[in-house]
């Protein structure tokens, strides 16, 4: 009979039939014995399933008893020389200690986190030293998204390797002159350095989920040999309340991504106070993610307890251990063994008796399972080797882990950056580091020389798994071909009279031949979230399939359609389901493969633009950092031309959003030509010469005639803004005196255009039309030139570009656009001078009707571009202002109307 059944039988004292429980658990332990745990589970699983069919009621459990999962005696020991890592580990943070409280002592306003370190030093350093691979011709290297704030431990790391200086330690978080290190992970910042940003809560998690997916489709399109590879997310248990931290879980189990593990540093606290102050936050998550189907492994307790339990045969110990709540356990590690004894032993007096020949220190040094190197190393391998499900990895540690009365355990540990001396004096003997007392002043970094034996470890054990991590590659070994513009002929010659199609129509037709493309083809990744038909790409089931790793397990509804539904285990589609977050997930995975997966992928992510932007802002902003590549595409796009959807539908806003992120190439192009020009550039730019931008490109379904590509059109469609036609005033005005410039973009352009032919013939007013695709690149270039000229007041001053195409011009300009006002607002510095600057916009909430009465509504149409130049010109003194009231009344225009903003 085994410990374990003699401990679950001396726990049966209130059981009224002992003898019987005794039989049924000695049956239980034979099957363990001889056939295994496999075949005890699936006994188990009948038993239940029978007593429920017979009618009892079993409630489901997803937790199990608050101790380790992994048995002492099933413990896989690690095995490196755990006394070196140990000493690296401890030089480690004091170096991390050093990097923050120095910086913080120079200026005390630069900031820095020491307890994430503290608490994960023992989790990095084991998988640092025996888990994570880089990336060589063999392998394509692990992925490893590090809890943000332990970024100091990251550094200290890479200073012992001789990866970084002395002199980027000194210059933590001052990063202006070039010397220093970043904050926190930043790949924008650090481009050979760091892979992931992490620091906004909840996007790690996330972000990993749909990464370990995106492994599996390389894999399965034999793209990338990626099954060897794991991602590996670190995130604190207070970063679980993220919504996004939890949102893909159930995705990762239903996907089967067992090449996904996910590590919990459940230090029981958040930056001001405990996470589950009242609850335990460890098994809330065990039930939350076994309950989503994953593996679960929760490392709890320290070796020292497994004596403890093992002398526990009526169980109190672990009824104790499941009844103490979070805020308690906090509490004791804030305090010391006397305290630790009265408070959690004193709980029953057996508990007392257990630890009576204990001396306090010998209960202070009980420890927390994730300040163990052989219980990390266990849970690590387990977690490494697991089939099927992803593994989430709970460990219990202590916030702040060795920085003794200063933060330990303590609810300021999280900001505690500034330590006195008296506690550097402290943390150097607690950690045994060979620095004199009169040098501590100094808090100078250790390292010792190159060929200390545990120098030559660190090196050795990197060497045995491919090389240093982090590291990023900053661009792809492989150069993709990419297509000319011609490439694109569908779209650059005029629609033929009487078909009208829609930008978004043109668009399928680009994705058509680049589908077609030898070079290029296999590489898209056409993203999706459950909108394929609104945007006429329901074509693409059928011909290149939806990604699915299980392929079609069933016949569709459509079938007898040409465009079925259709699933395929090598599917090019990427189907999201109702979830931006979760395709921008995907898009981001895609869009860094250059630097992850050393392939160049092109992912086009198309959705609804008003849930885009202002849906995923955050995440936007992760992949200018992590410099991704590839086409955002915002599909029925402005806020008066999804007509009918309303308030919730219709995105006035998202390219003001667009234009905050500085690596984002944004575009409202109006015609399919426009449309061609900028996406080849953007493969030009991003595959051809692997430049870090991507593109933002809004997208109308609204129908129209395309004029097609003229000569020349090319470099302003660019540059964001071109003459497209020449105004001429009436044949009866001879002089042809009056004339006005109006710019437009997206389909309200088209109305600038129909408010010429208005101006022309109701006024006898020439109009020069002039198409803006990017008003934010015209804005950038014009701010990128005033700066300039601020700078070098005595050099020849630079003309902004679209200063350069008004100059040679005549008569206020108008500019109109589906967005709010702040919008065509960015080029008003550039108009110029002299020269009256009107902006039409669509401020306000948007809400259902047609299309020319929602542009009646906002204020955008054909008549209120005419009189608001007619406005301008009188403004000038050009004209009567009563020509002016002429028009609005000509026009039905109501001059009561309230403002559309208050409405």
């Amino acid at each position: 009979m085994s410990a374990q059944l003699d401990q679950v039988t001396a726990q049966t004292a209130n059981d009224p039939d002992a003898q019987e429980t005794k039989e049924w658990l000695e049956a239980l332990e034979a099957v363990l014995e001889k056939e295994g745990p496999d075949r005890a589970h699936y006994l188990m699983e009948r038993l239940v399933d029978l007593a429920r069919r017979r009618g009892a009621q079993i409630p489901f459990s997803a937790n199990t008893a608050y101790v380790n999962t992994i048995p002492a005696h099933l413990e896989a020991h690690c095995p490196g020389n755990l006394e070196y890592e140990e000493r690296l580990r401890s030089w480690m943070r004091w170096n991390a200690m050093a990097m923050v409280v120095k910086a913080n002592r120079a200026d005390g306003d630069l900031g820095g986190h020491l307890s994430s370190f503290a608490s994960l030093a023992n989790m990095l350093g084991i998988g640092f030293n025996h888990f994570w691979k880089a990336p060589t011709e063999e392998h394509g290297g692990d992925l490893l998204y590090i809890q943000g704030h332990s970024s100091p431990g990251v550094y200290a790391r890479a200073f012992l390797e001789g990866r970084l200086s002395e002199e980027q330690l000194v210059n933590f978080r001052r990063e202006v002159d070039g010397k220093g290190l970043s904050s926190y992970p930043h790949p924008k910042l650090m481009p050979d350095f760091w892979q992931f940003p992490t620091v906004s809560m909840g996007l790690g998690p996330l972000m990993a989920i749909y990464q370990a997916r995106f492994l599996k489709y390389l894999h399965a399109r034999s793209i990338a040999k990626t099954d060897g590879r794991k991602v590996w997310a670190f995130c604190g248990d207070g970063e679980m309340d993220e919504p996004e931290s939890m949102g893909a879980i159930g995705m990762a189990a239903r996907e089967k991504l067992d090449n996904l593990v996910i590590v919990v540093n459940c230090n029981l606290q958040r930056l001001d106070g405990p996470v589950r102050g009242n609850g335990k936050i460890i098994q809330e998550l065990e039930a939350d993610f076994r309950g989503a189907g994953w593996n679960v492994v929760k490392v709890i307790w320290g070796p020292g307890w497994d004596n403890l339990l093992a002398q526990d045969k009526e169980g109190i110990l672990q009824r104790v251990m499941m009844e103490t709540v979070d805020g308690e356990y906090q509490n004791y590690k804030a305090k010391d063994g006397a305290y630790v004894r009265k408070h959690f032993f004193g709980k029953h007096p057996k508990l007392l008796e257990m630890v009576a020949n204990m001396s306090d220190d010998d209960i202070w040094r009980l420890t927390r399972g994730g300040h163990d190197p052989h219980k990390i190393y266990a849970a690590f391998k387990i977690a490494q080797e697991h089939k099927g499900q992803p593994t989430v990895l709970l460990v219990k540690t202590i916030k702040g882990f060795g920085m003794g009365k200063s933060g330990e355990a303590r609810n300021t540990a999280h900001q505690t950056k500034k330590l006195d001396d008296e506690a550097i004096r402290e943390m150097r003997d607690r950690f045994n580091i060979p620095i004199p007392d009169d040098k501590l002043a100094e808090i100078p970094f250790f390292k010792p020389s190159d060929d200390a034996p545990e120098i030559k470890y660190l090196h050795e054990r990197r060497k045995a798994l491919g090389g240093y991590l982090p590291q990023r590659r900053v661009k792809a070994d492989e150069q993709l071909t990419v297509p000319g513009l011609d490439a694109f002929k569908a779209v650059l010659e005029p629609t033929a009279e009487g078909r009208e199609i829609s930008t978004t129509q043109s668009f399928v037709r680009i994705i058509t031949a680049l589908l077609r493309d030898p070079s290029l083809g296999q590489r898209l990744v056409p993203i999706l979230v459950d909108e394929s038909r609104t945007f006429g790409m329901e074509g693409l089931f059928r011909q290149i399939g939806i990604f699915n790793q299980q392929g079609q397990l069933y016949e569709p509804v459509d079938k007898d359609q040409v465009m079925y539904y259709r699933e395929d285990k090598a599917g090019q589609i990427l189907q999201e389901g109702i979830n931006e977050a979760g395709g921008m997930s995907s898009w981001i995975a895609a869009a860094t493969s250059y630097s992850t997966n050393n392939r160049v992928m092109i992912p086009f992510y198309t959705f609804y633009s008003m849930f885009g932007m202002q849906r995923i802002g955050d995440l936007a902003w992760a992949a200018g950092d992590m410099r991704a590549r590839g086409f955002l595409m915002g599909g029925t796009a402005g806020r008066t031309t999804l007509n009918g959807e309303g308030l919730q539908h219709e995105d006035g806003h998202s390219h003001i959003m667009a234009a905050t992120i500085p690596n984002c190439v944004p575009y409202d192009p109006t015609f399919g030509h426009e449309l061609a020009v900028i996406v080849q550039d953007g493969l030009r730019r991003m595959v051809g010469e692997q430049e870090d931008v991507f593109y933002y490109i809004t997208l109308m379904n609204e129908n129209y005639a395309h004029p097609g590509l003229k000569a020349g059109q090319e470099e302003g469609i660019l540059k964001g803004m071109y003459l497209l036609q020449e105004g001429a005033a009436h044949e009866s005005d001879k002089a042809g005196q009056l004339r006005v410039q109006l710019i437009g973009s997206g389909t309200i352009l088209r109305e600038s255009i129909f408010a010429a032919e208005l101006l022309k013939n109701d006024w006898n007013i020439a109009a020069d039309i002039w198409s803006a695709p990017s008003l934010t690149l015209v804005a950038r270039e014009g701010q990128d030139a005033d700066r300039w000229n601020m700078v070098n007041p005595t050099k020849e001053q630079r003309v902004p570009y679209v200063t350069g195409l008004l100059q040679n011009t005549s008569g206020p300009i108008v500019a109109t656009t589906d967005y709010m006002r702040t919008f065509a607002e960015q080029i008003r510095a550039f108009m110029p001078k002299g020269r009256t600057y009107k902006v039409l916009g669509t401020d306000g909430f948007g809400r259902s009707d047609s299309r020319a009465k929602l542009r009646e509504f906002f204020e955008v149409n054909r008549y209120y571009v005419t009189v608001a130049a007619l406005k301008a010109l009188a403004d000038e003194g050009k004209i009567a202002a009563s020509v002016v009231e002429q028009a609005v009344a000509k026009y039905g225009i109501n001059p009561n109307k309230p403002n559309p903003v208050t409405q």
